[in-house]
């Protein structure tokens, strides 16, 4: 039987090899290309978000409302009901012990005639307290001691005003030459109300200027974005020189207490 040679069967696998190899190329390339067109679609929305992050910074800043800060000033009165004597003793003797001796003695009269007037024992209190020595120039021009000067102040609260002037006259017969006078100042027992009315005045005056200035600036008043409060003043309260208590009497005229408030406020203009 003649010999049939075998069909070539070696060149098949080798064809075969390069189109599984080329196969496999190509999809490495699609797969490289979908996973490019994957990165190239996240790092897009990536670069793009850079920016982002800083707009609402940036649109804050623009948008941020214009403001306008005022200052408001008010002021209430009321007839005082308190009446805040300064009233104290002044002796000069020869040595400090008969000085201070004497104040004593002078104290003593001054507390009693106090407390004769209804003066509670906790509207009394000592201010000062003091003993100093007295000078003389001699003929050659030097400095000696004379004696010494003691003395003691206190101050009072006469919660009946119209009981002021008496209480000063009952303190000049008491402690005669000794006594000493030093001032009154008339006030309100409790600030509470008459600041608070002051306290509504500021605030309304401090609204009233920021809506003008809202109103000639074209724009409409906006929140209240902050408010602060001042010192609140009580000026004029009245007050009598030092005098010594051997002075006629003179009639006193308590007026009216007046306080005063300031506020300082910032408004948002929209």
């Amino acid at each position: 039987m003649p010999h049939r040679p075998t069909p070539a069967s070696s060149p098949a696998p080798y064809g075969k090899g390069l189109r599984s190899r080329g196969a496999r190329a190509a999809r490495l390339l699609a797969a490289a290309a979908v996973l490019g067109g994957v990165l190239a679609g996240t790092a897009a929305p990536a670069q793009a978000a850079v920016p982002e992050r800083f707009a609402p910074r940036a649109a804050a800043r623009a948008e941020a409302p214009a403001t306008v800060t005022v200052t408001g000033s008010g002021s209430a009165s009321a007839a005082p009901d308190l009446a805040i004597l300064s009233v104290g003793v002044e002796v000069t003797r020869p040595t400090a012990k008969e000085a201070m001796a004497a104040q004593k003695t002078a104290a003593e009269a001054l507390l009693a005639v106090l407390r004769r007037q209804a003066v509670a024992d906790r509207d009394i209190r000592t201010d000062r307290l003091s003993l100093t020595p007295v000078y003389a120039q001699t003929s050659g021009g030097e400095s000696r001691t004379t004696g010494y000067q003691a003395g003691q102040n206190f101050s009072v609260k006469v919660r009946d005003i119209d009981r002021a002037g008496p209480v000063v006259e009952a303190v000049n017969d008491a402690t005669k030459d000794a006594g000493r006078v030093n001032g009154v100042v008339f006030d309100v027992a409790d600030p509470t109300e008459l600041r608070s009315r002051a306290r509504e005045a500021a605030y309304r005056d401090a609204y009233d200027k920021a809506s003008q200035h809202a109103r000639l600036s074209g724009h409409r008043l906006g929140r209240l974005v902050s408010l602060t409060e001042g010192e609140s003043l009580r000026p004029g309260q009245g007050a009598m020189a030092s005098m010594p208590t051997d002075e006629p009497s003179v009639p006193l005229a308590p007026g009216e207490i007046e306080e005063q408030v300031t506020v300082s406020a910032v408004y948002e203009l929209v």
